[in-house]
């Protein structure tokens, strides 16, 4: 079957940043969400990110136009889903409101439209449940900040195809990125490592080894990383971490505890960048 249209569920930070992608990537793309001051600025934003990828040198602004004239904004699911060919749900990392998306997307798409679901912990054989396709239900992890980080992990769940899997694979790679393609397990390869380093670095701060500068210095140049856990904690956001901890501890076990002090953020509204406060302070 022949992908022209991508719907994506959800306008926040990462489905607005898969729209984006998918739109460079040469699909025509719906992104739909149920609040209109929400889809608003998912609009302002991926505007900004043309804008600044003309500024860069990144894409013409030809390339832009073009990208921009395949985009559409919709508050109406039922009307965008039988229009879509592929779908990627982008909504809060909240079972509840994943299971209530998947069954109202089964009930309105056709029946060989994959579903998709960006999760970076949860289950897509439980996901594929709430559907009568489970077989067409993968789950592709996308990164913050989507336009910049250049891997998508993809997760098989018990019923997921090799079909499936095959054409969500060629999908992320016209959106310019690549894969790895990973059978399902709690916290797949990624969230499993980050959620550790994570957590740990809230312990250590807790603990006064060291200021949160100190110890994101001490992981980017020692352990190579690009970003320390503190800095990307509040770039995805620490009650998006939280939940993730919470999902991980109750699956594998004491070593996901979350640290107190971490809950104690979330508890305060630290929850980063979108707060402009958590570990670090955004405010101008």
């Amino acid at each position: 079957m022949a992908i022209n249209t991508i719907l994506v569920v959800g306008s926040g930070t990462m489905g607005r940043g898969i729209a984006y992608i998918s739109a460079l990537g040469g699909y025509n793309v719906i992104l739909n969400d149920i609040n209109k001051e929400a889809l608003d600025k998912a609009q302002n934003e991926i505007y900004s990110f043309f804008q600044a990828g003309i500024e860069r040198g990144k894409i013409s602004s030809e390339k832009a136009n073009a990208s921009k004239e395949r985009m559409e904004y919709s508050l109406n699911l039922e009307e965008s889903a039988k229009k879509a060919d592929f779908v990627i749900e982008a909504v809060p990392e909240v079972i509840e409101i994943k299971k209530a998306a998947f069954e109202k997307l089964d009930q309105y798409t056709r029946d060989e439209v994959i579903l998709a679901t960006n999760t970076s912990t949860m289950s897509p054989t439980e996901i594929g449940s709430f559907t009568g396709k489970p077989n067409k239900v993968i789950a592709m992890h996308f990164f913050n900040p989507v336009p910049k980080m250049k891997l998508v992990e993809m997760i098989k769940g018990l019923e997921t195809s090799e079909e499936t899997a095959s054409i969500v694979k060629g999908i992320a790679t016209a959106m310019g990125k690549e894969t790895v393609i990973v059978n399902e397990h709690p916290g797949f390869v990624t969230s499993r490592i980050s959620a550790l380093v994570g957590n740990e670095a809230f312990n250590m701060l807790m603990e006064g080894v060291g200021t949160p500068e100190e110890i994101d210095k001490a992981i980017e140049l020692g352990l190579n990383y690009p970003m320390g856990p503190f800095k990307l904690g509040d770039i995805v956001g620490l009650d998006v971490r939280l939940k993730n901890l919470e999902y991980l501890h109750k699956t594998l076990g004491g070593a996901y505890r979350p640290s107190p002090l971490l809950i104690k953020y979330v508890k305060a509204g630290r929850l980063g960048v979108k707060t402009k406060k958590g570990v670090y302070n955004y405010e101008e």
